[in-house]
């Protein structure tokens, strides 16, 4: 039986996350989430007022998203999740979901992923965080099981090297 393998795609707002996590779920053939989908209501009023979030405000948002991992790891399947997940603590939570949690930080030049952020639509978090998310980040760390892509790549490639570097090309 192939091990179930459950990628984290994480890094600041803006790098890519949601579009990569598309093409990876089209190829392997895994369910997706979205992080954004788990956050009370009260998560996303704060932010979408441009305050960011507390650790308080995060911890039952990461529970759910390791549950939702842990579900799909229960059913059988290997999945991917979109989240920011950016202090090695909140990735702690994931990685201790059942199976095997790999971390895919997706990382690029700010202006660029600002420049990407000035481009979206219909989402609620503003380019005014995007400092604070830089500043709270910690890329992935020795024993963590992750690789780092960066995202100045056309969505296409990132995904190809994605899949490349977690050794998950399709045969």
């Amino acid at each position: 039986m192939e091990e179930r393998q459950h990628l984290v795609l994480m890094g600041v707002a803006g790098s890519g996350k949601t579009t990569v996590a598309a093409l990876l779920a089209e190829r392997l053939g895994w369910p997706t989430a979205e992080a954004d989908e788990f956050h009370p209501a009260a998560n996303v009023a704060k932010m979408a007022a441009g305050t960011p979030l507390t650790d308080d405000d995060r911890w039952p948002w990461l529970r759910a998203i390791a549950a939702w991992i842990g579900a799909q790891d229960e059913a059988g399947r290997s999945s991917i999740v979109t989240c920011s997940a950016l202090k090695r603590s909140y990735r702690d939570v994931l990685a201790a979901a059942p199976g095997r949690v790999r971390f895919v930080h997706l990382t690029g030049d700010p202006a660029l992923i600002a420049e990407r952020m000035g481009h979206r639509s219909g989402h609620f978090m503003p380019t005014t965080l995007l400092p604070s998310q830089f500043a709270t980040l910690e890329p992935l760390q020795p024993g963590e099981d992750g690789v780092t892509v960066t995202v100045d790549a056309t969505p296409e490639s990132v995904a190809d090297e994605v899949l490349r570097a977690l050794d998950l090309m399709p045969r």
